[in-house]
């Protein structure tokens, strides 16, 4: 039986007792490439974290200095004719933050808060998770201000064509590569791809120039096991690492935040090893229940209705989802956080976890199926009552390593089994596992700081072979 109760501290002795820096933003690099010292501002968090890292392993100046920073930042607006005849103006981004270790590589979300810092931010964690997994791959990210809820399928087509077109001088399928993110999916890939090929002029290679995103359907050359990659990736780091943090998967009990692509194939997955899922939250609300939620009617649920709220715990059972029963009781946010479990898995955007809900947390790990799910204040309280921190740029690699995978079949024209795309999965995820604790072991850290250092260690490597021209 799993342990539910308070958590107790599980990292290993460490020479700051395992905390975060109480006082960030100390690096001068941040006041060198004149960031705001803005305690709210997630890309300044985002290289804070990166920078601490750099100054104990003892990166140099100079690379301090290019990864502090993007080395591209794209801003466009473009009109998008409307179902009723009006036309809307629409504002993206594509943001390249380093390309030392192959072409960047970052997903496009659309969501009404899309801002320029939080890109950067993921586009730098990209660049990390990439050197982390040891892809041969840099760090890029974009986005679109909409929210793709209130657009018809036709306003759909049309914005992601029209932001393809804008930016399409910008990208390429051995330059800038990109993916899906929130509230993007493997049609809007599709519809990028199509546009980007009708305006190259390779001719003859015009099929290659599909290649410029990863995520498309399997039809026009996506590959098997994308759509639940980032998931699978989640599950192979924790089936790695839990053990080692006093946690068994088979019957352990956890939570999600978020139940879209990434959560619900994360629960699923889980419950099939074994775990039972008691309580998720979403946009519509939260539920709870201590026998078990059935991960797959679940699933089903939020497909038809858009969320969480409303499941029934009458609803009949799928006997598939290593529940006692389908349904949940609907519970608060408090309620909610608050619920015993061994693992939270944050899987929806940015910045939920404040100090608040830090203070209400009772599981033993968060592991981050998000990226920067958590705000300084927050990881801050999370380290000193003792809760394990699996980072993103870990724990959620999955769909970047995926999107690898697609892009190498592509270019060698064939494909590969799903079998073949788990199993390679499993083995990059576990190697960045290795590579992190290494480096808490050795640097006596907490382990989001270790995979920033394992990461760091990769990128530094590079210059010092490549060099920096002139």
């Amino acid at each position: 039986m799993s342990n539910t109760t308070a958590p107790v501290p599980t990292s290993a002795p460490a020479a700051t007792g395992g905390k975060r820096n109480s006082e960030p933003f100390k690096s001068p690099i941040l006041h060198e490439v004149g960031l705001p010292m803005d305690p709210d501002n997630l890309y300044l968090q985002t290289v804070d974290v990166m920078l601490t890292a750099a100054e104990m392993i003892g990166v140099p100046h100079n690379i301090q200095l290019i990864l502090a920073q993007p080395k591209n930042e794209i801003m466009v607006h473009f009109p998008v004719r409307m179902d009723d005849g009006s036309f809307q103006l629409f504002k993206g981004y594509r943001v390249q933050h380093n390309n030392a270790m192959g072409p960047y590589k970052g997903g496009i979300r659309y969501h009404p808060h899309v801002h320029l810092d939080d890109v950067k931010s993921l586009a730098l964690l990209m660049t990390m998770k990439t050197a982390l997994t040891r892809l041969p791959f840099g760090g890029g990210k974009g986005g679109v201000k909409c929210d793709p809820r209130r657009l018809s399928r036709g306003e759909l087509e049309r914005v992601t064509r029209r932001f393809c077109a804008a930016i399409s001088h910008a990208i390429g399928p051995d330059y800038d590569i990109p993916a899906p993110d929130v509230g993007t999916n493997a049609q809007v890939m599709a519809w990028f791809a199509d546009t980007y090929e009708s305006l190259t002029d390779s001719n003859r290679s015009s099929w290659d120039a599909m290649r410029v995103v990863t995520g498309k359907p399997v039809e026009i050359g996506g590959s098997l096991g994308r759509e639940k990659a980032t998931g699978q990736g989640v599950v192979d780091v924790l089936v790695e690492m839990l053990p080692e943090l006093g946690i068994k998967v088979d019957g352990m009990k956890f939570s999600l935040i978020g139940y879209g692509n990434v959560g619900s194939w994360t629960g699923r997955i889980l419950a099939k090893l074994g775990a039972k899922m008691v309580a998720v939250m979403d946009h519509t609300g939260a539920i709870r229940n201590d026998g078990g939620i059935d991960t797959e009617a679940l699933a089903a649920h939020v497909a038809q209705t858009g969320g969480v709220a409303g499941f029934d715990k009458n609803a009949p059972a799928t006997g598939t989802g290593n529940g006692k029963a389908a349904g949940a009781t609907a519970i608060s946010t408090e309620e909610f956080y608050k619920t015993p479990v061994d693992v939270l898995i944050p899987a929806a955007l940015e910045q939920m976890i404040k100090a608040q809900e830090a203070s209400w947390i009772a599981a033993k790990v968060v592991a981050e199926g998000a990226n920067a799910p958590s705000t300084p204040a927050g990881d801050r309280i999370l380290s000193e009552r003792g809760i394990e921190i699996i980072p993103a740029i870990l724990a959620n690699a999955g769909g970047v390593t995926v999107s690898y995978f697609e892009w190498v079949q592509n270019k060698a024209c064939t494909s590969w089994s799903e079998e073949q795309v788990d199993r390679e999965l499993n083995r990059i995820m576990v190697a960045a596992a290795h590579r992190t604790n290494k480096a808490r072991r050795e640097f006596k850290c907490d382990m989001r700081t270790a995979a920033y250092i394992a990461a760091l260690q990769q990128i530094t490597k590079v210059y010092e072979v490549r060099g920096i021209f002139p």
